[in-house]
């Protein structure tokens, strides 16, 4: 089977908008954007990418599985750490250009650097804002796991 197959085409707006059509919009690099989120606290989890593959396994698995740009793979989440991602629910946005994870954690943290969340430090604003220098803010000081421990021997991530 041929991913395009499994996937709808796009004909109309209300096709895709207003009917229970699967028409997922994917990118020019093939990639669709996914947030995921805790299934019980609604907490933001983590961003990432799925391209078609990416989702069908999700999808099959009803684990979550993402799409490693940096490493140009298939990124089975938990695979290498235990941390899977078990999907509750699989929401997708309007016009079907971003998809929305709900899931349980396994082992509580999603993050590779160790916190629960990805996105664990915040950026100051309004009266806080310092133009000269804007110094992030860290919302999680407590790491769950040691990722030098986990990912010991696991291929390194190229982030930048």
């Amino acid at each position: 089977m041929t991913y395009e197959s499994f996937f709808e085409t796009r004909d109309s707006i209300e096709q895709v908008e207003e009917s229970s059509s699967f028409a997922p919009k994917f990118d020019k690099d093939g990639l669709i954007p996914v947030v995921t989120t805790d299934y019980t606290s609604g907490e933001v989890l983590m961003q990432g990418f799925m391209n078609q593959e990416a989702l069908i396994k999700t999808l099959e698995l009803g684990q979550a599985v993402y799409f490693s740009r940096s490493r140009k793979v298939l990124w089975h989440k938990g695979k290498t750490s235990g941390l899977y991602q078990i999907v509750k629910e699989i929401r997708i946005d309007d016009d079907q250009d971003c998809i929305w994870l709900r899931v349980d954690v396994q082992g509580g943290a999603s993050c590779h650097v160790g916190y629960r969340s990805c996105f664990y430090r915040s950026i100051p604003f309004g009266d806080k804002f310092n133009k000269e220098s804007v110094k992030l803010e860290f919302e999680e000081t407590e790491k769950v796991f040691d990722p030098e421990d986990v990912y010991k021997d696991a291929p390194n991530p190229t982030i930048l």
